[in-house]
């Protein structure tokens, strides 16, 4: 199945990180964060990417052409340094396409500019690039195949450290509690589409906005409820945090160091 990854913001809450860095090629460790998420996906054995460029793109491209194993794997050197031997890879048997999908384009119409890649497929995938998860992708694949609806996506509870008020219409309080503690769920990003969704985006509209709106109508949105691990690149204070992870050795959505990994 064909993952389409959207890298074409300008992630302006990340720019005290590096301004002329484009987000996805924000490191955790020594992988970008586009280089995490797309290992997540390569580890269920979807290997066919479509990347939607837009800020930098010309950055993103060169990391890829210039792309060097060895700096992410294990390797041997013999031979007085000239023969290097790698004991894994990452990217060598993937597909990837990158499509200019426009400087200013929101994610929906990014997502229609991609659209001619998608020929012939019945499903894909679909991915905002800038949250992490330890997700059962083949699970939340069945749930999607066996419901039988447009589109799904991933469901989590907020790990935001906010209280959610509530008000009795004015300005009394009635109830305070920790957001992570209540029924609240977002959007993690991680979504599944059958190939009807582009019937459901018009010209310029965003993807979770109208579109999602008239699934909702129809009853063919899903939400894939899931309380495992999921965190959000979205802030520098984020990225710490996930270096952090990294650094200590738990990083749980590093799926492809789990037994039977690649």
């Amino acid at each position: 199945m064909k993952v389409v990854l959207f890298c074409g913001g300008l992630g302006l809450r990340l720019r005290d990180y590096a301004e002329n860095i484009p987000k996805p090629l924000a490191t955790i460790g020594y992988r970008r964060i586009l280089l995490h998420v797309m290992k997540y996906y390569a580890h269920y054995g979807h290997k066919d990417f479509v990347l939607c460029l837009g800020h930098r793109a010309d950055a993103i491209k060169n990391y890829f052409v210039h792309y060097d194993e060895y700096v992410s794997n294990d390797f041997t050197l013999t031979g007085d340094g000239k023969n290097l031997n790698l004991i894994n890879r990452d990217i060598h048997d993937w597909k990837i396409t990158f499509v200019d999908t426009g400087l200013n384009s929101n994610i929906g119409q990014r997502l229609r500019a991609v659209e001619k890649h998608l020929e012939g497929e019945e499903m894909f995938m679909a991915n905002y690039t800038d949250g992490l998860s330890d997700l059962p992708l083949p699970e939340h694949i069945d749930h999607f195949q066996r419901q039988g609806k447009t589109a799904s996506f991933l469901c989590i509870r907020p790990n935001l450290s906010y209280h959610l008020v509530t008000l009795n219409g004015g300005d009394l309080v009635t109830g305070i509690e920790d957001i992570t503690r209540s029924n609240i769920r977002i959007n993690g990003g991680y979504f599944i589409f059958r190939k009807n969704i582009f019937k459901y985006i018009r010209e310029g509209e965003e993807l979770v906005q109208e579109p999602f709106r008239r699934l909702v109508a129809e009853q063919q949105l899903l939400a894939y409820r899931y309380d495992g691990f999921w965190a959000c690149m979205d802030t520098f204070k984020d990225k710490q945090q996930l270096d952090d992870l990294y650094a200590q050795g738990k990083a749980p959505w590093e799926v492809w160091k789990t037994p039977g990994g690649i």
